[in-house]
């Protein structure tokens, strides 16, 4: 108990005196915020699985960069191979070959997210292999994440992806709940269905592509769906549901830092680990309340 309470104190003073641990601690809220609100659509659009498989489409991105980076040291090439852009691209890419595909196989829809995932997968393992030295290690913390390691750059990057997804969401609303619950009343309105898809898409590839390096590869679809899977059993509309999921998601990305801080455990999985906590806690609930109101 003494160490749990000197670990704790010594958490909020380097809260108040370290840069790193500020920066860890914006970043956490803000994708506290952005995970469950794009979340929200993806579950409710029955997509769940297309942000595993853009996560580890974009991680193969990331990790060329960071090989091309490493390689080009010095030739002042090495600019252009920026990880985080590359993230980005093959983001967006795998976006792009998901409604190819999705599009190509018409009663076979989901064969189109084990095939980009499969591909990502192995590129990923190809540039990790080819990788030498620091360049290696980076590429592996990129499994598992490290918001420690965010800097002044990336949080402005993060910032401003925030705040475009955050622009987009509330200006195309009431767009988007029309078509994540009746998507053939969105058709016969004029909607255009596709491209708010596609939009819909980029986001969530904008937003796994940047934020991968805060909780890893491995654990960022679990960010949007496990609050989402909790707030769906305590919510009776879309708003509430997304404001609800919101709210477990801040508390686990606090206690996730503050737990990991002082137990020195990975961030992203303690995250990930008390988004699950709650996630039962919430079905233990509903399932006792509808016990008792059955007695």
């Amino acid at each position: 108990m003494i160490f749990l309470v000197e670990s704790l104190g010594t958490f909020f003073q380097d809260l108040f005196s370290s840069q790193m641990v500020q920066y860890a601690v914006i970043a956490g809220i803000i994708v506290g915020i952005l995970a469950p609100l794009i979340g929200t659509v993806v579950v409710i659009r029955r997509i769940s699985f297309i942000a595993d498989t853009l996560s580890h489409f974009s991680l193969a991105g990331v990790c060329l960069g960071v090989f091309l980076s490493y390689a080009l040291a010095g030739t002042g090439i090495e600019r252009y191979a920026s990880p985080l852009v590359l993230g980005v691209v093959f983001s967006i890419v795998g976006t792009l070959i998901i409604e190819k595909l999705r599009n190509y196989y018409k009663n076979y829809k989901e064969l189109s997210m084990p095939i980009v995932m499969s591909l990502g997968v192995a590129l990923s393992g190809i540039f990790i292999a080819m990788s030498k030295g620091n360049a290696n290690n980076v590429t592996s913390s990129l499994l598992f994440g490290s918001i420690y390691t965010i800097n002044t750059n990336d949080l402005m990057s993060l910032v401003l992806i925030a705040v475009l997804i955050i622009i987009f969401a509330i200006t195309y609303y009431h767009k988007i709940v029309v078509l994540c619950f009746d998507e053939t009343y969105a058709k016969i309105s004029g909607l255009n269905v596709r491209r708010m898809q596609t939009m819909i898409t980029v986001c969530l590839a904008l937003f796994i592509a940047v934020f991968m390096k805060l909780v890893g590869a491995l654990l960022i679809a679990s960010l949007m769906i496990i609050p989402v899977a909790g707030s769906i059993l305590m919510s009776n509309s879309f708003k509430s549901s997304v404001i609800i999921a919101i709210i477990i998601s801040e508390i686990s990305v606090i206690f996730g830092i503050i737990g990991s801080y002082m137990l020195e455990l990975p961030t992203g999985s303690t995250i990930v680990l008390t988004n699950i906590i709650i996630f039962l806690l919430i079905v233990i609930f509903k399932r006792t309340s509808r016990a008792i109101k059955k007695a």
